[in-house]
């Protein structure tokens, strides 16, 4: 028909809308262009170096001690969480209120101020004793032999790492809907044994994700260490550039493995939270499908009427 106004199809419009998009592409284009021009014409960075190193037997020891004290330090710490975790939603107040200083304090304090009070621990008790309080002592030991560097860092980290692992945990946990827990107990399952077949694995969906990322920063605050001289994979460079004076390539090897390590843990987190999201999304009733039991269901009309004219 003639003398009607043509329309622009969607196309066009969404075309003519976002006219800026190749203007931004460019700005990224220059900018990556100027970044990697950068990295391959700047002397500094000592890629010949960076090559060299990182893959030398004494970075490696380091990363080592690092992948080991990130170990080490999220299982106290996840191990301290589920019991701080318990006592903050249990109905004993001097369980509550424990569990709160304990959270409060660690939360509330650098991890560096708590790795340099343990490393020096010795200034406040010279020695380390067991038996009666104002009694005699059955055991006594230096402190200095007993607070290595290895066990400060642990007992930083970790101690550190349960305070916040005990509030992700508390938050799973009562993401639960309190039917579960009253239908557990319905069933004659004692407190513990709902919370650990019922709740926990309902909970676990909410709980991996921020888990995952504890583990990544856990790695990274590893680093912290090296101010209490713990050959871990900072301090080892540390060492390496304080001999070489190559200070800008050797950070650029630590920077590398941390990269490479959390890249690693990323793919991890994204397999385990895939799979607790392919669990939730099963059929509803996830209390019912633990216990393999399915709600009887309710009669269509028309069975509801044969039997009214049976009887």
């Amino acid at each position: 028909m003639t003398g009607l106004t043509s329309f622009p199809t969607i196309e066009t419009a969404v075309r003519r809308k976002h006219p800026w998009r190749w203007v931004a592409a460019a700005v990224v284009a220059v900018l990556l262009a100027q970044l990697v021009q950068f990295l391959i014409i700047n002397p500094g960075f000592g890629w010949d170096t960076v090559w060299s190193y990182v893959r030398a037997e004494s970075v490696i020891k380091g990363l080592g001690t690092t992948l080991w004290l990130t170990v080490i330090a999220m299982v106290i710490g996840i191990v301290i969480g589920i019991l701080l975790a318990v006592a903050r939603i249990s109905q004993n107040p001097l369980l509550r209120a424990v569990s709160g200083a304990y959270i409060w304090f660690f939360r509330g304090t650098p991890t560096l101020i708590q790795l340099i009070f343990f490393y020096n621990l010795s200034a406040l008790l010279p020695q380390l004793s067991l038996g009666i309080p104002f009694g005699p002592a059955f055991l006594q030991v230096d402190t200095n032999d007993v607070i290595t560097p290895l066990l400060a860092a642990i007992l930083g980290l970790g101690l550190n790492e349960g305070a916040y692992m005990a509030e992700i945990i508390r938050g799973g946990l009562l993401s639960v809907d309190n039917g579960q827990r009253e239908a557990g107990q319905s069933l004659g399952m004692k407190g513990s044994r709902v919370l650990r077949r019922v709740i926990l694995p309902q909970a676990m969906r909410f709980i991996v994700p921020p888990t995952g990322n504890q583990v990544i920063s856990m790695v990274k605050a590893t680093s912290l260490v090296s101010v209490i001289a713990l050959s871990d994979l900072l301090y080892t460079v540390q060492a390496i550039y304080n001999r070489t004076f190559e200070t800008i390539p050797m950070l650029i090897v630590a920077c590398i493995w941390y990269l490479v390590i959390t890249s690693v843990l990323y793919v991890g987190q994204s397999f385990i939270e895939r799979h607790y999201g392919r669990s939730a999304r099963r059929t509803t009733g996830s209390f019912w499908n633990f216990l393999k039991i399915r709600p009887t269901p309710a009669p269509s009309a028309g069975a509801a009427s044969l039997g009214k004219e049976e009887l």
